[in-house]
């Protein structure tokens, strides 16, 4: 757990439970640093970890434990076990627990190796064919979002496997919420004397918790947290018998204390399921002899066996074997690319087709699905979510009021001898009208309406974080494969030679039948489209790293790549045109040989989606730039690029879109779209990242919103929907407290009481409410 920085320090590490967000990190940090002998405080709100140096001669470290379990968290040593974990955290280097393998999901995907596995094409297209793999990963993981709050917000962990209404928060809002129920039934049947004592009920019991950690946040020197002025609040509606709004205040404030506790737990499991794509054991080859070992505790320098339909359990280069690897996880690559002795292979990837050795050359922590996790915790502890409004507004707003109602209490009658009870009565109106319901209801109501707009038109964003970010992006930046191409490549072109088109897709499509490879289906899929039958070959066979063979009608069939079909028959003038001119264009093509002759040529490509185009137009007439990033090869990115009409980068790692991305937030806020896991880093890096409704469960949790339809136009159609909601919020802000300004000075004055109070508070909330509901009308699809 503690390794010594000096001779008295040492450095020590605990996981912190119910560190939800930016706010619950700067309250534990408050409160530790101001222990004698602590320096160095560091949080991480994605890993649940808090370090720090520690002079024990000063302070105990049982000490710090208390401290932060005062405040509502819990604690654990980070090096201690936990039970529901017992595999090393460090397979993956990521510092999270894993589950345990699921070894046979590794051999679902993997292919027919007879008919699909010898598929030497060059593959310039990044189609990512693998989101099977995540999804079946990813599945049982919750989605994701960031925690968020105010100061001395904090949320219980929620453990894996327990609903949110088992926790005791979750309790607490179903009784308190029962209550409130019963209380308006009680007002309507039985009396508005039984309703008032079930309100203060369901108020109290609330209110307590709430109360305990303001008080505790107040001993530790932070008096100004949003549960102490959730307690006034409460209190002074309590005393001058406001009950029911009390009781709604108190109950809304749990609801959403609820929801961000399982939002957070939902981001970490993002984050695991990224972790579980590397297997957890692995076959080492020792002395002529293979046994099974722990993936973590792999050498650099061992060799692996890696057998067909496995996923490569570290990153290293293949020493013996030819095989197609399919890297779709870690570099977005469309189709498995044939790799032999001395090509490096990254952990994460599956092997295709025959088995492989590789030897080592990263340990776990530092290989490619290990990087990645990093580059998404260090995002999201990069940009901490922008501070709500009305906690910057509260950190002044909140004594400013408290005070003014003490003075209002306490001057007149002792500096000018008014009446005790006059004064009280206005210093308890000046806290009502001061109490921040309409404020704190305001904002959340125009949030809620633009989510429910954006839901319904298939837009979603999580939260009002992401629709503050969505609507001053600048820059949106496109993965290509999935994102603004469809994902699947397709056949655009058949050139032919010494066959008729019909017969060269017929002889193609005989020896793909069966084949689950992402060109083979292509291929089946333009033959049934234009009603060629599909027969299968006989003696169908797959060529390691070079193509397909069969015979049909007595036909000698060979499908491959141009440079291994030219070892089969002769290629002259204007084969080796159409060639270089369709690869020039970004295409992969199959060459098809029968009998020895060069009977046609099957160009496919990953095409833009239909409405890429006019998404670029809208994204221009919005005064938005867009970039394309790809890991594809220059030649590709290029043409769809070039298509498209926007700029472009390619042959891009995960980790040089988090570069890209970087670079581009220099010049304005960014919007990163993508679909795939390799995206992750840079859905994260990103001001906001929005994943594409088809793409992976990890790219849909990393993300902050996605478009449910997949439709490319729907980003500029979220940017408009954005901007109009922050439209929207700022006039609720000016109406929420333009009330409350003139009611202040009247309640002060004392020309309006209590009851004018209550109904200027109530009518600040309806207006707001009514203003907000104008959202739900926006159509977020139409231009202009």
């Amino acid at each position: 757990m503690a390794t010594a920085a000096k001779t008295e320090t040492e450095t020590l590490s605990w996981k912190v439970g119910g560190m939800d967000c930016a706010s619950c990190a700067a309250k534990i940090r408050g409160a530790v640093e101001r222990l004698p002998g602590v320096s160095d405080v560091r949080l991480s709100v994605m890993s649940e970890t808090l370090t720090l140096a520690l002079d024990e001669s000063r302070t105990r470290r049982d000490a710090i434990e208390k401290r932060v379990v005062s405040l509502g968290y819990t604690t654990t040593p980070a090096s201690a076990p936990r039970a529901a974990a017992p595999e090393p955290a460090s397979a993956c280097g990521c510092g999270h627990d894993h589950g345990p393998a699921q070894k046979a999901h590794d051999h679902d995907h993997a292919h027919d190796h007879s008919t699909c596995g010898g598929h030497g094409h060059d593959h310039p297209h990044d189609h990512k064919h693998d989101r099977g793999h995540a999804h079946a990963h990813g599945k049982a993981d919750k989605g994701a979002d960031h925690g968020h709050g105010l100061p001395g917000h904090i949320h219980e962990p929620t453990p894996d496997g327990v609903s949110w209404y088992q926790t005791g928060k979750g309790r607490l809002v179903l009784l308190t919420g029962a209550l409130l129920a019963g209380a308006w039934l009680a007002k309507f049947v039985v009396s508005d004397a039984a309703a008032y004592w079930a309100f203060v009920t369901a108020c109290v019991i609330g209110v307590v918790p709430v109360a305990r950690r303001a008080f505790a946040a107040a001993r530790v020197g932070q008096p100004f947290t949003i549960e102490m002025l959730m307690t006034i609040a409460a209190t002074g509606a309590l005393v001058i018998g406001a009950a029911e709004e009390a009781a709604l205040v108190v109950f809304l404030f749990a609801v959403g204390e609820v929801l961000e506790g399982v939002a957070a737990d939902r981001a970490r499991a993002s984050i695991r399921a990224l972790g579980d794509l590397v297997p957890k054991t692995a076959l080492v080859e020792e002395n002529g002899e293979t046994r099974q070992v722990d993936a973590a505790q792999l050498k650099v320098g061992q060799v692996v066996l890696v057998r067909p339909g496995d996923r490569i359990p570290a990153d290293g280069a293949i020493s013996d074997g030819v095989s197609g690897i399919d890297e779709s996880p870690v570099t977005g690559e469309s189709v498995p690319k044939t790799k032999g002795v001395g090509d490096s292979v990254y952990a994460g990837s599956v092997n295709r087709e025959a088995a492989l050795r590789v030897r080592v050359e990263k340990a776990a922590a530092d290989n490619t699905i290990a990087r990645i996790i990093r580059l998404v915790e260090e995002a999201q502890e990069a940009r901490a979510p922008t501070e709500r409004f009305i906690d910057r507004f509260s950190r002044i707003y909140m004594p400013a009021i408290v005070g003014l109602a003490i003075l209002v209490a306490l001057v007149p009658p002792l500096a000018f001898g008014g009446e005790w009870s006059v004064w009280i009565y206005r210093a308890l109106a000046l806290l009502l009208i001061g109490c921040p319901c309409a404020l704190v209801i305001s904002v959340p109501a125009s949030i809620a309406a633009a989510l429910s707009t954006g839901a319904r038109q298939g837009l979603l964003l999580k939260g009002g974080v992401v629709i503050e970010a969505a609507a001053r992006t600048g820059v949106v930046a496109f993965d290509k494969t999935g994102t603004l191409t469809a994902g699947e490549p397709r056949v655009t072109e058949v050139v032919t030679l010494a066959y008729e088109e019909r017969k060269v897709v017929e002889l193609a499509a005989a020896v793909e039948t069966g084949s689950s490879h992402p060109l083979a289906l292509a291929i089946i899929a333009r033959a049934k489209a234009h009603a060629i039958p599909v027969r299968a070959a006989s003696n169908a066979a797959a060529l390691a790293g070079k193509g397909v063979t069969g015979e049909l009608d007595g036909i000698a069939i060979f499908v491959g790549a141009p440079r291994h079909a030219r070892e089969r028959a002769s290629f002259d003038a204007v084969a080796l045109e159409a060639v270089e001119r369709l690869e020039t264009a970004g295409k992969t093509v199959a060459a098809v040989i029968a009998d020895g002759q060069l009977a046609g040529l099957i160009a496919l490509r990953d095409e833009p989606r239909e409405d890429a185009a006019a998404a670029i137009v809208e994204l221009k007439a919005l005064g938005v730039r867009s970039v394309m990033l790809t890991g594809d090869n220059a030649r590709t990115g290029a043409a769809i690029a070039g298509s498209l009409g926007l700029e472009h980068k390619a042959e891009l790692m995960p980790d040089d879109k988090v570069t890209a991305i970087k670079a581009l937030s220099q010049q304005a806020p960014v919007m990163m779209v993508g679909d795939g896991i390799n995206d992750a880093p840079a859905l994260a890096a990103a001001n906001i990242g929005v994943a594409m409704g088809s793409g992976t469960d990890v790219a849909l949790e990393t993300a902050d919103g996605a478009v449910l339809k997949s439709r490319v136009r729907d980003i500029a159609a979220m940017i408009r929907l954005a901007r109009a909601a922050m439209g929207n919020i700022r006039a609720n802000i000016v109406i929420a407290l333009g009330l409350k300004a003139v009611f202040l000075v009247t309640s002060v004055l004392g020309y309006t009481g209590l009851w004018v109070a209550i109904l200027a508070d109530t009518g600040a909330t309806v207006l707001v409410t009514a203003n907000a509901l104008r959202l739900l009308r926006f159509n977020a699809g139409k231009v202009g």
